[in-house]
This record gives C-alpha cells, sequence and structure tokens, in this order.
C-alpha cells in the first residue's frame, strides 16, 4: 500500500482482483508462492461506516491467530558478509525492509529475522540480517519466506481496503437488513477474494466474491457487512449442513501463495 500490506480490497468492474496488494502467507506446508499482481485504483466506493484510525499495535502482537503477509522471499547469498538477495512482493519495500524490521519467516524456525542493512543493488534488494554472519548463514536461509502480521500495521487509507482478520467475524446482513450469518473466513482464490459467511439459519457456509457488486457496504466500526447475492446463490446452501460451501468450492481454494 503506500497500499498497506495484506489488506483486502474490493475491485471495481473489470479490474484485477488483488491489484496493489501484499499477497497472504500460503499455509504452513504448502506451496509455491505466486508473484504480487498490479493493477489500478478502484472507482467510487461505498460508505464503510467509519474506518479505525491510529497506528499499529503496541506492546507485543495481538493474540489469537496471525494474519500472515508474505512480503518478501529470500534468495542467493550476496557476498561474503551474510547479506542475501530478496524478491519482494511488497509495494511498501522501504518500509517493511527498514533498519531494524523483525520479520517471521516460513519456514518458522529460520526466524525472526531483524533487518540490520537494507539497500538496492542493479535493481535488486539486497538485505543483511541480524546474527547471519556468512554466506554459508545466508545459503541456509535460501528460498525462506519473509512475512508480516497484518495486525501490527496500521488500517488501510483505501476506504475500500481491508486487513483479512478485520473481516473475520464480521456479522453479515443481506441489504434488505435480514441477518445472513457471519464470516468466519477469507479465501484467496486464483479469480479473487472470497467471504466464507456461515449462514445463521442452517449452518451452512455460503462463499461470497468480496467485490462492491455483492458487497456494497462494510461497516468496520459497527462489525457489520452487506451482501447482495446473486438469484440462486444462497438458494444452493438452503438446505445444506455445516460443511457445505457455494458453487466457489473444491480443490481450488487453497490461496494463492504469495
Amino acid at each position: 500500500m503506500a497500499r498497506v500490506a495484506g489488506s483486502r480490497r474490493r475491485p471495481a468492474a473489470g479490474e484485477s482482483p488483488t491489484a496493489g496488494q501484499d499477497v497472504p502467507a500460503p499455509p504452513p506446508v504448502t506451496a509455491p508462492e505466486a508473484e504480487q499482481p498490479t493493477g489500478g485504483q478502484p472507482t467510487g466506493g461505498p460508505s464503510t461506516g467509519g474506518q479505525p484510525t491510529g497506528g499499529p499495535a503496541t506492546g507485543g502482537l495481538p493474540t489469537g491467530e496471525p494474519d500472515l503477509l508474505v512480503v518478501g522471499r529470500i534468495g542467493k547469498p550476496q557476498g561474503l558478509k551474510g547479506e542475501v538477495t530478496v524478491q519482494v512482493r511488497t509495494d511498501d519495500p522501504d518500509a517493511r525492509f527498514a533498519v531494524g524490521a523483525v520479520l517471521l519467516t516460513e519456514p518458522a524456525d529460520r526466524g525472526p529475522l531483524t533487518v540490520v542493512t537494507s539497500r538496492t543493488q542493479n535493481g535488486r534488494l539486497v538485505v543483511g540480517f541480524e546474527a547471519v554472519a556468512d554466506r554459508n548463514d545466508a545459503e541456509r536461509l535460501r528460498e525462506t519466506l519473509l512475512q508480516v502480521d497484518a495486525r501490527t500495521l496500521p488500517p488501510p487509507e483505501d476506504e475500500d481496503e481491508f486487513h483479512d482478520h478485520v473481516l473475520r467475524g464480521m456479522a453479515a446482513r443481506l441489504v434488505g437488513g435480514d441477518p445472513l450469518g457471519e464470516v468466519v473466513d477469507v479465501l484467496h482464490l486464483p479469480h479473487g477474494d472470497v467471504l466464507v459467511v456461515r449462514r445463521a439459519d442452517n449452518g451452512a457456509e455460503v462463499l461470497v466474491p468480496f467485490v462492491r457488486a455483492m458487497v456494497p457496504e462494510v461497516d468496520v466500526a459497527g462489525r457489520v457487512l452487506l451482501v447482495d447475492p446473486p438469484e440462486g446463490l444462497l438458494e444452493l446452501t438452503d438446505s445444506a449442513g455445516p460443511d457445505s460451501a457455494g458453487p466457489d468450492s473444491g480443490p481450488d481454494q487453497g490461496p494463492p501463495a504469495p
């Protein structure tokens, strides 16, 4: 972000669904990460009921499950003093790789890593980490994913961007005011971001694409969002149980690795 790392954004029609964002971290034992896409800015935007203001959390990491976002991947060693090249996966590398920044890692036992040097050389980011003293140490970090916890980051400035942990737990209501359920997860599929909403009436899970046409309003302060489902979407789970999902459920639901 100039866009804040790790927010979810409702794209305008015809726009790349993950434009301009850092990418969510993959599950611990899966998958290669995908290149960060780029794209245009949204146009217009619904009321958000007031975004929270202020900076990152202080006094240590928040409690609960982290909202991990990949901001880079370590490449080959650079020189003999432990520096490494980093494939950048964030649009704010100056902040994410500033001296003193602490980055989580996947695999987790390789970190956390504290940045002690950071520079651009021949178009590549070169970073030195505390306690990585020589080329052998640097080589052992090759292919490590570098992550941040989105819960420690400032809220996005764009009214159509939301961190995953902000969306989880929100009440979902239909545009007419009837309760729909609760947002229990956010999926990052190849075709875009999808909210998993557990229905209040039967416990079934319905997948709602996170686009303005279907989610016209997100009230962060009130912890509620409005859903305007297309005809037939809710009927797919009218008599389903809690293990059901919408039409996009299936083996392709894993997040696009960053």
